[in-house]
């Protein structure tokens, strides 16, 4: 069955002066224009595509790859402005629509957004829309405390940034665990660190306890080497700085050495830490 607003493997079926036709099964023949078949091809030949509609609601395919498909969370740049809505760029040649109902902002003319994009069932249309909470899940979360998990950056807080967790559902990455400002629409790795009673998820960009303490103690260490086996940053050292070096929060650098110096594998005074030699 043909997925509209996602990536497809169809068959080619025939060809035309214009173009081929794909098997769309029941949805019919489904064009691919001459530009984007393949130089090497013949009938019976599967291939990749983008499926769409176009203006006149007719299923169209495409070897390009959108910025976003159906069901994903994006970051894209208004092209233009209609009475009806606004018009973005998702690197193919019909622009992805936001209709005004779903806007959470009037949109501007070369401002970018974070978006999620749908498949609108009334039109059948691939549509994007910037109400963002809507398209959260709802189900509760079925994280373990500690779970590495994609993160999405889309929107900054009093409190801290919030993410959307798997493409599923919404997280809070708080003011204490960030050391970097974040732009909207980063994707980057996390971590679960707390499901509240009310099902919202506190998250983690270091892994939660000691669980990450072997990995960034080599880091360290492998630091500490790399700068003549002493550095100056110590545990009385400012967040930011710690986190310029090793990419980790104050406090599991603090766990982290800690652990090196148990293991006599570093001396720690007020001008630094050294390598044991």
């Amino acid at each position: 069955m043909i997925q509209i607003g996602r990536i497809n493997k169809l068959t080619i079926k025939r060809t035309r002066d214009y173009g081929v036709h794909l098997d769309g099964g029941e949805s019919g023949n489904i064009l691919l224009k001459n530009k984007y078949v393949p130089e090497k091809y013949q009938p019976g030949d599967e291939i990749e595509v983008f499926v769409y509609t176009d203006r006149e609601d007719h299923l169209r395919a495409t070897t390009k790859k959108p910025y976003a498909t159906v069901g994903q969370f994006a970051k894209l740049r208004v092209v233009a402005n209609s009475l009806s809505g606004a018009y973005l760029d998702w690197g193919l040649e019909i622009d992805l629509f936001v209709p005004k109902s779903e806007q959470q902002d009037k949109m501007e003319k070369g401002k970018s957004y974070i978006v999620f994009v749908f498949l609108d069932n009334k039109t059948n249309r691939i549509t994007a829309s910037s109400k963002l909470e809507k398209f959260l899940s709802l189900q509760p979360p079925n994280y373990k405390e500690g779970e590495e998990v994609d993160l999405f950056i889309y929107d900054k807080t009093n409190l801290g940034y919030k993410a959307v967790v798997n493409n599923s559902h919404g997280g809070m990455v708080y003011k204490n665990e960030m050391f970097q400002k974040f732009l909207m629409g980063r994707q980057l790795k996390g971590y679960i660190k707390k499901i509240r009673e009310d099902h919202k998820i506190d998250l983690s960009l270091q892994k939660p306890g000691y669980q990450g303490v072997d990995d960034i103690s080599k880091i360290i260490l492998k630091t500490i080497k790399d700068h003549g086996g002493k550095i100056s940053v110590t545990d009385k050292s400012r967040p930011e700085d710690i986190y310029s070096l090793f990419g980790v929060s104050k406090k599991t650098f603090k766990k982290a050495i800690g652990a090196l110096y148990k293991k006599r594998l570093i001396t720690i005074d007020i001008s630094g830490i050294k390598l044991v030699r």
